[in-house]
């Protein structure tokens, strides 16, 4: 079990394999977001320069920012780092707020599955009738290659946390 990487939340210590493999997608959300930023000041240079953005730089921007934001999901998850607020429960006693933690990752967990649920099945849907992007004809099936991965991972970062969690709720 790997320690917890910050103080926000509740964090509770992951197995080693999740806490890298949310490390690695969290990565690949950067250098996505890296490789968007200049391809905009690429882009918005040549429009100012020579009147002619790159084709297509918004479905990039687009299709790059659900693959940042997927990649990143575990990553928040891991480090406790999505908005907790403990107004009423600051006070509380830390078996109750970790049980109410459990109670938030159940909640985390299913929904999370179920947007993995769809999300395969909408990437089989969209391969299937061929769908791509309007200008640069961007399958936009391939997207999901990396998304569902993502998604995958936060549902194992979310069990992994509702376990922890019950755990020391049960201590």
């Amino acid at each position: 079990m790997s320690e917890p990487l910050t103080e926000h939340g509740h964090p509770v210590p992951l197995p080693g394999w999740i806490a890298a493999l949310c490390r690695v997608f969290a990565g690949i959300g950067g250098v996505v977001l890296v490789g968007m930023m200049l391809m905009t000041v690429v882009s918005v240079t040549k429009r100012t320069l020579f009147g002619a953005p790159i084709s297509g730089d918004f479905e990039l921007v687009e299709i790059g920012s659900a693959i940042a934001i997927f990649c990143f999901l575990p990553w928040c998850h891991s480090v406790g780092g999505n908005v907790l607020v403990d107004f009423f429960t600051m006070k509380a006693n830390p078996r109750m707020n970790n049980a109410l933690e459990a109670l938030g990752d159940l909640l985390y967990l299913a929904i999370a599955a179920l947007l993995m649920w769809r999300l395969i099945h909408g990437g089989i849907d969209m391969q299937a009738y061929g769908e791509q992007s309007m200008v640069l004809r961007i399958p936009v099936w391939w997207s999901f290659l990396i998304i569902v991965p993502a998604m995958g991972l936060l549902v194992a970062t979310c069990a992994a946390t509702f376990w922890g969690h019950l755990r020391k709720a049960m201590t």
